[in-house]
């Protein structure tokens, strides 16, 4: 709820300024619908214009067939700086508009986050996780011990979503360290990707 939370208040915050001017990560084109909010628009309309030039997709593409492979496969892309590695267990943009918006509690009422601001909150925030990530954590070993996430997902049509998760890293004097590495977890049909890497060295 408290992510819901903050999303509702950007959300409100970004309605209420000018829309932004296009970023060199966008190369000079702002994608259709991103980061834009318009109250006037139904909200299958805005889907439809979202998922424009997106072709259809039902199932996950890549990642693991499990959680707990999941979480191994990007320990090993960590501490390997596999950086192609870790953005094939991430979920697309694709995913995102025909599997996950669809059914999430934040594209619904009361909170109706429009699929281009959503994705553009979920992708900046991941964005900016992954570059810390890069910064303090790639190319060194993580001493990785385990992970645990919420006991119960969040149930969302046929999606489960999982998190927040922890890991847990074992530290050079023995101790064990807590650290939040990674986004939620998307499980759709027995296949697992990350939602982003938004974390907690930020």
């Amino acid at each position: 709820m408290r992510l819901i939370s903050a999303l509702t208040a950007v959300a409100v915050l970004w309605a209420c300024r000018p829309a932004p001017e296009p970023s060199a990560r966008t190369s000079g084109a702002v994608p259709a619908g991103a980061a834009v909010v318009d109250s006037a628009i139904a909200r299958e309309e805005a889907l439809r214009r979202f998922r424009q030039e997106i072709p259809p997709v039902d199932t996950l593409t890549g990642g693991a067939d499990s959680r707990d492979a999941l979480v191994r496969q990007f320990v090993a892309a960590v501490e390997t700086a596999d950086t192609g590695a870790l953005r094939r267990l991430l979920m697309t943009r694709q995913e995102f508009a025909w599997i996950y918006y669809p059914d999430n509690p934040q594209g619904l009422p009361p909170y109706d986050l429009s699929p281009g601001l959503l994705w553009f909150l979920l992708d900046n925030r991941g964005a900016i996780g992954l570059s810390h990530l890069m910064q303090e954590r790639v190319g060194t070993p993580l001493q990785y011990v385990q992970y645990q996430c919420d006991s119960l997902p969040s149930v969302e049509g046929e999606n489960r979503v999982w998190g927040p998760c922890v890991m847990a890293r074992r530290q050079a004097g023995g101790d064990l360290l807590l650290e939040r590495l990674f986004g939620p977890i998307l499980e759709r049909r027995g296949r697992f990707k990350f939602v982003n890497y938004a974390n907690k060295l930020d």
